[in-house]
């Protein structure tokens, strides 16, 4: 399949997706961007759902066709850049890249979801099952509200394709991904003035600093597990005695007896200070997607039908996660990264390729058919 032709309506319907900002915790903005894919499934001929949330944007179910042996499609609507970043950071198209706030992660990737069923039902070419789309709105703060809805549908489905972007130039599909967790740590201690009565206090921020030494240590990589304390704060004025400190870190991993060892040692960390009291936080947002033997049956079938139509994939990971982290965790044949290709995600120099724009909506087109 020649998709070529279709470049200049795919980019049409991009800058339109891309200039409608849809950062997370804006609701109305989401479902202004939930507007644009409804309409656009509804084109095609497909039933729409919609699931209502007070705090998040509206989540989207498109389906086409009934019976056994669904492919399910995913991607989410929501990014996180906020409200009037197009001003700094435009829509444009220059030497190859397509640049602009949610272009790569994953705007791109809703408008593959798009083409290729157009193309298949254009070309009466759809196949004998279900598709189904499911766009959420929260995937950019760990789809939380979302997650029983994810694998509510992808229960009833053979497969399920997630078009979140390669961000690694080779173009690999995402095999394999790290699970992600997190976890807070509250130290309260003695507030005290810093010069007429320092020996009275108890210096919270102190007491955090030892622990957040121990933490960092449950580092391996050669498990491929990091730790990564991404914020802390603590304490009012440089002449009193933080009474109170807190941090938050990071945690991704490849497998869930990692998870086991870190969550158990966060939880029972002992304060170095007798008086200080410590609380801790821990949960796994998103499970490791591991490459086992069903991700490797699923890639090589995609594999198989892709070199049939003289499309070269490959197969990778990333230590990123996504809500195909959910799909593989039930044991459903899964493939990520099946959006466009680029780098920059999440910054101001986010872009895609745009020769992969093409490519990944005849890759997509094609699997849909021959699956």
């Amino acid at each position: 399949m020649d998709f070529s032709e279709r470049k200049p309506a795919m980019m049409q319907l991009l800058q339109e997706m891309v200039e409608t900002e849809s950062p997370t915790y804006d609701k109305e903005a989401v479902d202004e961007m939930g507007a644009i894919v409804i309409r656009e499934a509804k084109k095609l001929g497909a039933e729409i759902e919609i699931h209502p949330h007070k705090e998040f944007g509206d989540n989207i179910i498109a389906r086409w066709g009934e019976g056994e042996n669904g492919i399910l499609l995913i991607g989410h609507i929501d990014t996180v850049f906020p409200l009037g970043t197009l001003e700094m950071q435009p829509f444009y198209e220059k030497y190859g890249k397509v640049f602009g706030p949610g272009t790569l992660d994953m705007k791109s990737g809703l408008v593959i979801m798009f083409t290729a069923v157009t193309a298949l039902i254009e070309r009466n070419e759809m196949p004998n099952r279900p598709i189904t789309m499911l766009f959420n709105t929260d995937e950019e703060m760990g789809s939380y509200e979302s997650r029983k809805l994810i694998e509510k549908e992808a229960k009833k489905h053979a497969l399920a394709l997630v078009f979140e972007p390669c961000e690694y130039l080779e173009g690999t599909l995402h095999t394999w991904r790290k699970g992600t967790g997190k976890f807070t740590i509250r130290v309260q201690g003695k507030s005290a003035h810093s010069g007429g009565a320092h020996k009275k206090g108890l210096n919270a921020i102190e007491e955090l600093s030892h622990q957040i030494v121990k933490i960092q240590q449950l580092t391996d990589y050669e498990k491929g597990t990091t730790i990564n304390i991404g914020a802390m704060h603590g304490g009012r004025a440089i002449n009193i005695v933080p009474a109170y400190a807190e941090a938050e870190g990071d945690i991704r991993l490849t497998n869930l007896k990692e998870y086991v060892r870190v969550q158990n040692y966060i939880c029972s960390l002992k304060s170095v200070k007798k008086e200080a009291f410590i609380s801790v936080w821990c949960i796994l947002n998103r499970p490791p997607m591991p490459f086992n033997e069903l991700m490797e049956n699923t890639f090589n079938k995609a594999k198989k039908i892709a070199d049939a139509e003289g499309i070269e994939i490959h197969a990778g990971g990333s230590g990123s996660a996504s809500d195909a982290n959910f799909v593989a965790y039930l044991n459903i044949p899964v493939l990520d990264g099946l959006g466009t290709v680029g780098e920059g995600f999440h910054t101001e120099d986010e872009y895609f390729l745009l020769d992969s724009f093409i490519s990944r909506a005849e890759l997509a087109a094609t699997l849909l058919r021959d699956w």
